[in-house]
C-alpha cells in the first residue's frame, strides 16, 4: 500500500461527532480534530481503509484532495485540470460532481461542477464517460473564494451494512442506532432489548457492537475502483478483524414488535447480517415483553408522529410505555428517542435530555433514565 498520507474526513449526522472521535482515537488515527460535521484525521491507504472498515458511527470517509484559490471559472479550470486526478479515477470511470458555493465570486454551483469535471476529463486525456449510477463521487465546497476538493472513498452511505434490505416504516438508520448504543455506554456486556424493534436496526447493531465485528466487513467500497486499491491488504484487514470477534454475543439480546410484518423483516436484516442466532426477535405486544433475570438496557425508536401520523394516540402510548418499564423493567436502563419532548414526558419515567441529532431529516433526541 502507498505510504502516501492524506488529510480525510469522517462525515457524521450532526450531533454524532464526539462519538466518532471516541471510535477515531481507538483506531489511532493520527492528527485527530473535532470539526462541525465529522472528524478530521491524516493517514495513508491502509487508514482509509481501516476507518471505512471500523467506524460505527460515521456516514462516509472523504479525502481532502485539493484546496484551490479562484475568483472566476477560468482560473478554477486551470488550476484544477494540473490537479493528480489519477491517483484516485482511472479514465474509464464515470464520476459526479457535487458542489455548494457560499460567500465565493463562484455562485453557480451547477458551473463550478461542470468546469470541474471538464478539467478532469482533461488531465485524464478521455472524453467523460456516460453517467452511471455507480461513479465516483467528488464534493466541492467554495467558501471565501476557496474551493475544497474531496473524493468520497465509501460509496454507498456507511449507514448500509449490506444486510437491511426489508425495511419497515421510519427505519432508525444503523449508524444513528451504533451511536446511541454506544452514547448510553452499552458494551455488550449486560442484555438489550428493543420491545418495538421495527426491521431490526437496534438488536442487529447491538449485536455487530457486542461481537466486536467490523459493520464494513459485508459491503463494498468506492475506494475498490481507485487505480492504488490493493484487494489482498483489504482481504487482510478483514480476515484480522473477522479473527478478533467474539464467536457469540456474551449476553441476551432481543427485540420484539406487534407487528408480524415488521418482524419478518428483521429476521430477514437478521439472517442477511449473519445474526439471526445472535438476536432472539419475538412477536409480542409491548405489555409482553420478555425481561431476562439480569437488568440491562432497553432502548427503542418508537413512533414519532411526524411521519406516521399523530393521530396513532401516541401520548397513550408512551404512557402505557412508561407503565410497563415501571412495572416490568426495575433496575434497568431506559433509552427513548422521539421528536417530542411532550412524547418523553408522558412516560413518566423522569427521562433526561440527552443527544441531540437528525434522523431521515426530522430533529430527534434520545431521553434516558436508570428505573
Amino acid at each position: 500500500m502507498s505510504k502516501r498520507i492524506y488529510r480525510m474526513f469522517a462525515v457524521v449526522a450532526p450531533g454524532m461527532e464526539e462519538l466518532c472521535l471516541q471510535e477515531a482515537q481507538a483506531l489511532n488515527l493520527e492528527d485527530r480534530q473535532l470539526c462541525p460535521g465529522g472528524v478530521s484525521f491524516t493517514g495513508d491507504l491502509h487508514d482509509l481503509y481501516r476507518a471505512n472498515l471500523w467506524l460505527r458511527t460515521a456516514s462516509r470517509v472523504l479525502v481532502r484532495f485539493a484546496e484551490l484559490r479562484a475568483t472566476s471559472f477560468p482560473d478554477l479550470f486551470r488550476k484544477a485540470v494540473r490537479l493528480p486526478w489519477g491517483r484516485f479515477i482511472r479514465p474509464d470511470m464515470p464520476v459526479r460532481v457535487r458542489a455548494v458555493s457560499r460567500r465565493s465570486r463562484l455562485i453557480h454551483t451547477r458551473r463550478i461542477e461542470e468546469t470541474l469535471g471538464a478539467a478532469l476529463d482533461r488531465a485524464l486525456g478521455r472524453h467523460a464517460p456516460a453517467e452511471q449510477e455507480k461513479a465516483q463521487l467528488i464534493l466541492t465546497r467554495c467558501e471565501d473564494d476557496l474551493c475544497t476538493l474531496s473524493i468520497d472513498s465509501s460509496g454507498a452511505l456507511l449507514h448500509r451494512r449490506g444486510y437491511r434490505v426489508n425495511v419497515t416504516a421510519a427505519p432508525l438508520r444503523e449508524t444513528l442506532a451504533a451511536g446511541l448504543l454506544m452514547h448510553l455506554g452499552w458494551d455488550g456486556s449486560r442484555p438489550l432489548i428493543d420491545p418495538m424493534c421495527g426491521s431490526g436496526t437496534i438488536p442487529i447493531e447491538g449485536a455487530l457492537l457486542a461481537l466486536g465485528r467490523a459493520p464494513g466487513s459485508r459491503r463494498s467500497f468506492a475506494f475498490m475502483d481507485w487505480p492504488g486499491y490493493r484487494a489482498g491488504g483489504w482481504r487482510l484487514l478483514v480476515d484480522e478483524a473477522d479473527r478478533q470477534s467474539r464467536p457469540h454475543v456474551p449476553t441476551l439480546i432481543g427485540g420484539s414488535d406487534r407487528d408480524a410484518a415488521a418482524l419478518a423483516a428483521a429476521h430477514a436484516n437478521a439472517e442477511r447480517a449473519g445474526l439471526d442466532e445472535q438476536v432472539l426477535l419475538t412477536c409480542r405486544e409491548l405489555q409482553d415483553i420478555a425481561v431476562p433475570p439480569r437488568a440491562g438496557l432497553v432502548l427503542c425508536n418508537p413512533p414519532y408522529g411526524a411521519r406516521l401520523g399523530r393521530e396513532l394516540a401516541l401520548d397513550g402510548l408512551y404512557a402505557s410505555m412508561g407503565r410497563v418499564f415501571r412495572e416490568r423493567l426495575r433496575g434497568w436502563q431506559i433509552g427513548v428517542l422521539t421528536s417530542d419532548p411532550c412524547l418523553a414526558h408522558a412516560t413518566g419515567l423522569g427521562l433526561r435530555a440527552g443527544i441531540r441529532f437528525s434522523n431521515g431529516g426530522l430533529p430527534v433526541q434520545l431521553w434516558s433514565a436508570r428505573l
